[in-house]
């Protein structure tokens, strides 16, 4: 009966038939989709591999997207390379406030390694995350018993003290094991020191070179002492690795009686005794270095097979109070402008463009490491601008024009050295323009001689060898954000011809 009335209705009425049956279809239809949805939705939140929380998910550059889709955010074992900086000087900076309530660094399903002495080597998963972050977020896992605060751990990660933060980047490193050209390894703590007037600076090194720690290695203090338009004057002093303290878990270092030396507030205390090459009056340092809160340069690792090249900038900004001593005749510093940098790697062969300067309320890093048998005809720039807010801006700019404008003389061969220097970058809206005008420079044949950057006879066989070292004045001007970006101050560069 049913049937019957059904196809009599369809004849009687074709059209209303219809419509009702595309609408019925609609309706189911509909009704599958949301059930398909829901039921991913409830996979999905028991997926172990996808983080919650928050209104935004902040990725590695270069990411496919679909891959999250099907594999979630740790599912290719992503993960951010200096997320404490991305953290502390991005996410959770002052700068950002009016953009970011809260965040949080999360890591899902990452590959770690367990050993034990009387245990195999196992693949695991690991998570880690800062509780109080995750709360703020709005991702807090309930807790059924115990509690979930905060550790020294986290502490330490997501607000360091200025201590823990000059450790946790500024700590040294050993020769890895099958690193090509072993005895080439060096690893240094560097320093330079600009006068009130801008006509004297100083250039200092706590430097650890060779098979570190297990071939034949060593300590070196070096020091360079330049007047303007005056020969430089060099000190060096070789220490027994027996005398020698480093560790791999903070930044103190101890050559002897000579150190270099985190305080209790961040400062570094720096003391070094090092006799003059040409056998005059010894030299004496005693220096406390102060960095600026925020500008710093977290550091890169750069590797290629087995070439290593390290690099971190702990006080880019930074102002030194104390002696640098010539046998009776001292000079002091009070706040001076410095520098602080930390190097390591292999460095047979290498050569780099290098710039730090001040620029008014601004202060830049730019340079390029130049791997030896590198398939690049040249490796790319990076320029990385801080202001009193800490990290402003990254830019990528082709090339340094340089202008030779002098010649210096270096074991009778006459070198062209620049006398000014011009980049260029353009980055969407962001316009970059830095000028540099040479005031002094001296070059070095590194083939035979060893200066502050750890450059040694030893150590290097390239095709420009002659290192020069340059002291000069800095301007910078274009736009970001749509404001205009304008400054102008000393600094120093380094090059090669």
């Amino acid at each position: 009966m049913l049937l019957t009335l059904a196809l009599r209705n369809l004849v009687l009425r074709p059209w209303r038939s219809l419509l009702l049956l595309a609408g019925f279809g609609l309706g189911v239809g509909v009704m599958i989709t949301l059930l398909s949805i829901g039921e991913a939705m409830v996979i999905q939140s028991r997926d172990e591999q996808l983080v919650g929380g928050g209104e935004l998910t902040v990725l590695p550059d270069g990411v496919d997207l679909e891959v999250l889709k099907t594999g979630g955010v740790g599912g290719m074992w992503f993960s951010v390379t200096n997320a404490r900086f991305v953290y502390l000087q991005l996410l959770a900076a002052p700068r950002l406030q009016s953009l970011v309530r809260a965040a949080a660094p999360q890591m899902e399903g990452k590959l770690l390694y367990l050993r034990g002495p009387r245990l195999p080597e196992l693949a695991v998963r690991g998570s880690g995350e800062v509780p109080s972050a995750t709360r703020a977020v709005g991702a807090a896992p309930a807790v059924v018993a115990g509690h979930w605060d905060d550790d020294a751990g986290d502490r330490r990660w997501a607000a360091p003290d200025d201590r823990q933060l000059r450790h946790g980047i500024d700590h040294f490193h050993e020769t890895p094991v099958g690193v090509r050209d072993p005895d080439s390894w060096g690893e240094w703590h560097y320093f330079n020191v600009l006068s009130a007037d801008r006509r004297r600076w100083a250039f200092l090194t706590f430097m650890l070179g060779g098979e570190v720690p297990r071939g034949d290695w060593g300590g070196q203090l070096l020091l360079t002492l330049h007047e303007e338009g005056e020969p430089a004057r060099r000190y060096a002093r070789r220490i027994d690795r027996t005398a020698v303290r480093y560790s791999t878990q903070d930044a103190d270092l101890q050559l002897d009686d000579a150190f270099v030396r985190v305080l209790p507030d961040g400062r570094y205390a720096v003391q070094a005794r090092i006799p003059a090459e040409d056998g005059g009056a010894s030299a004496t340092v005693d220096l406390v270095v102060s960095p600026a809160r925020g500008a710093y340069f977290p550091g890169t690792s750069l590797g290629a097979g087995d070439f290593v090249s390290g690099y971190v900038v702990a006080g880019l900004r930074a102002s030194a109070t104390g002696t640098v001593c010539v046998g009776a005749q001292c000079e002091r510093h009070d706040e001076a402008q410095a520098y602080h940098d930390h190097n390591w790697g292999t460095w047979r062969g290498v050569t780099w463009d290098w710039g730090a300067a001040r620029a008014g309320a601004y202060t830049f890093l730019y340079g390029r490491v130049q791997a030896p048998d590198s398939v690049l005809a040249d490796t790319p720039f990076f320029f990385y601008l801080v202001d009193s807010a800490g990290f402003r801006a990254v830019f990528r700019p082709r090339e340094v024009q340089y202008e030779d404008g002098r010649t210096i003389v270096v074991n009778g061969r006459r070198i062209a050295v620049p006398t000014r220097a011009v980049m260029l970058d353009i980055r969407g809206a962001d316009t970059l323009r830095v000028e540099l005008a040479i005031e002094d420079a001296t070059a070095t044949d590194v083939r035979g001689s060893i200066v502050e950057r750890g450059e040694s006879g030893l150590a290097r066989a390239v095709a420009r060898p002659y290192f020069i070292q340059m002291k000069g004045t800095a301007r910078i001007s274009g736009r970001l954000d749509g404001q205009p970006v304008a400054g102008e101050g000393a600094g120093f560069f380094e090059t090669y011809r």
